[in-house]
């Protein structure tokens, strides 16, 4: 019998503290090759603005095997009242292929994505980050505040986004309550990077909204809003100023136009890419040097993350008699 997990009973399985404590062990696994994770095979629909995705990996030592599908279709909100990003995750049996569960991965989606921020951000930020900031209102830009929350010690986080009024403020106030850490609207994208230590960016943005003199010295950047070729969140100064870790730098110089732009236009290159987040995370290469530098985490999104934090939510449910169970056969 396999299990059949909703969005909310993922919700209730899937903490923030334990997707980040998943998803570093994932990283650390990739970078040790003890992870398969052949590139994700992406399909794109221009006439009705889809992305579509489909992203297996397996992880032997845990042995976490599956495969998620997604979409990003940004006309869903506006045209059909349904999220941006859809998503549906296979767990599977790595002794017998056997499928093991079949669960709503929208939900999983945006905690994986703020769960490896939340590991760049354990990993590269100042030790002695207060402020955070945030641009960006959706669903991704939630999970990144609750990570951001999770794994440093903020007092405050300063808050923008092109949204309605009202929209910002449900935001923040229900931010507020959910992290325990008070959640300040500011006027501008400006005033979030003067002023503060760690920022993540999750606007569906296809041009630049920021510039490379507004960042305080020492922030520690997560970009994870833009992840195709042809569009991205950060200036090319901001790119060519910071030290660049990557989820994986073989799919970021596949997919991230933050990236692909500058080394297009010759103001980069791909060699001046610091290295990957599994190697910070297992000590090969060093993150965080001294307090002044900017450090900046690139994600497009990796496999890696979707089946542990999707591995994590099947024991869980398992442990618990969450889901329905079902036959294909």
């Amino acid at each position: 019998m396999a299990l059949l997990l909703s969005r909310s009973d993922v919700q209730k399985l899937l903490p923030m503290s334990k997707a980040i404590d998943v998803v570093e062990s994932a990283f650390s696994e990739l970078a040790n090759g003890t992870a398969e994770m052949p590139p994700r095979t992406v399909l794109i629909d221009q006439k009705v603005g889809g992305w579509i995705a489909f992203m297996p990996s397996y992880l032997k030592s845990g042995g976490a095997l599956g495969v998620k599908a997604v979409t990003v279709y940004k006309g869903n909100p506006e045209k059909y009242g349904m999220p941006t990003t859809l998503a549906t995750i296979i767990v599977m049996d790595n002794q017998t292929g056997q499928t093991l569960a079949v669960m709503d991965g929208g939900f999983l989606t945006a905690v994986r994505t703020g769960a490896v921020s939340g590991v760049a951000t354990r990993h590269l930020a100042r030790k002695n980050s207060k402020i955070g900031g945030i641009l960006g209102t959706g669903v991704q830009a939630r999970a990144q505040v609750v990570a951001m929350c999770e794994a440093a010690n903020l007092d405050e986080v300063l808050s923008f986004s092109v949204d309605r009024d009202d929209r910002r403020k449900a935001f923040a106030d229900e931010l507020s309550a959910t992290t325990g850490v008070p959640m300040r609207l500011v006027s501008s994208t400006q005033d979030v990077l003067a002023n503060s230590d760690v920022v993540a960016l999750a606007t569906t943005a296809a041009n630049p909204i920021v510039k490379a003199d507004w960042w305080k010295e020492g922030v520690h950047i997560n970009a994870i809003g833009s992840h195709a070729p042809g569009v991205r969140e950060l200036d090319t100064a901001t790119i060519v100023k910071s030290k660049v870790v990557c989820d994986q730098k073989e799919a970021c110089l596949a997919e991230a136009g933050d990236v692909q732009i500058p080394i297009e236009e010759g103001a980069y290159s791909a060699d001046k890419i610091h290295g990957d987040l599994g190697a910070v995370v297992n000590g090969t290469i060093p993150g965080r040097e001294n307090d002044s530098e900017i450090t900046l985490f690139k994600s497009v999104g990796l496999a890696i993350q979707d089946i542990s934090c999707a591995a994590l939510v099947y024991q869980q449910a398992v442990e618990q008699g969450v889901g329905t169970e079902f036959a294909f056969s």
